[in-house]
């Protein structure tokens, strides 16, 4: 199998056309899980929450409306300096790799959200990501994971589609190959041809128990889809980890 750019998600992530093609997220849905997520964590109003791998801030902003201090942090600059025209006394945005500690020991809560974990072809990069999230957490503070359900995705998977959105027609191929799921996307825009990779590690539910247990981060609840209702491993649609920093 080719191995992918080691830094698509910087390539790709910082061009108006990954904004483009996802441009109809669904907010109402994001909104609905957010308001879900802090009902069950009930954190105190002066919480201080790090949404990791937060893109354009959609999340940090609903999280910040009900009341609480939120830094995003993305490595693209472009998600970040979209991101920068909402900021506030209680919302702050920075660009950083979630490889490496943001502020240690300083946040109550971190969030990563919307299968922003797993990008990396190296698995010791994939640690890094949970040893700096339990670096970043205060002492018996919490992470959210909001990962997809492997199982599904991959039983699921649509090999090819296309889709017409802003004049610009995209041809979307995945495949799923040594336990990384894979999604090429290519199209020409003003006679220029354009190729684009993401790639994700289909972690399982157990190899991501093993994970978070080598970065001592003590998984407190497991649920499967917004609703945070029981995970099953055949059809739930996400697989949300809530996890405590065990030191």
């Amino acid at each position: 199998m080719e191995k992918c750019n080691e830094n698509w998600f910087s390539d790709w992530f910082n061009t108006s056309y990954y904004h483009l093609l996802y441009q109809d997220r669904d907010e109402s849905e994001a909104n609905f899980f957010i308001e879900n997520l802090i009902h069950y964590l009930n954190p105190k109003l002066d919480a201080k929450i790090l949404d990791l791998a937060c893109g354009k801030g959609r999340h940090s902003l609903i999280i910040n409306e009900l009341g609480y201090v939120v830094t995003g942090i993305d490595l693209s600059n472009n998600s970040i300096d979209e991101a920068k025209k909402n900021e506030n006394e209680k919302l702050n945005f920075a660009v950083h790799d979630m490889r490496e500690a943001f502020e240690p020991d300083s946040f109550d809560y971190v969030f990563n959200l919307f299968t922003s974990f797993g990008y990396f072809n190296d698995s010791i990069d994939n640690q890094k990501v949970l040893d700096a999230v339990a670096e970043n957490l205060t002492s018996n503070g919490w992470f959210v994971l909001d990962f997809l359900n492997s199982v599904k995705v991959v039983n699921g998977l649509v090999p090819f589609e296309e889709k017409e959105i802003g004049g610009v027609h995209f041809n979307i191929s995945k495949t799923f190959e040594n336990n990384v799921i894979r999604k090429k996307i290519e199209f020409t825009d003003q006679g220029r041809d354009y190729s684009f990779t993401e790639q994700v590690t289909a972690f399982s539910k157990k190899e991501l128990e093993q994970l978070f247990k080598n970065s001592q981060l003590e998984i407190m609840d497991c649920f499967g889809n917004y609703k945070l209702e029981e995970f099953k491993k055949e059809n739930s649609d996400r697989l949300i980890i809530i996890a405590k920093k065990a030191f």
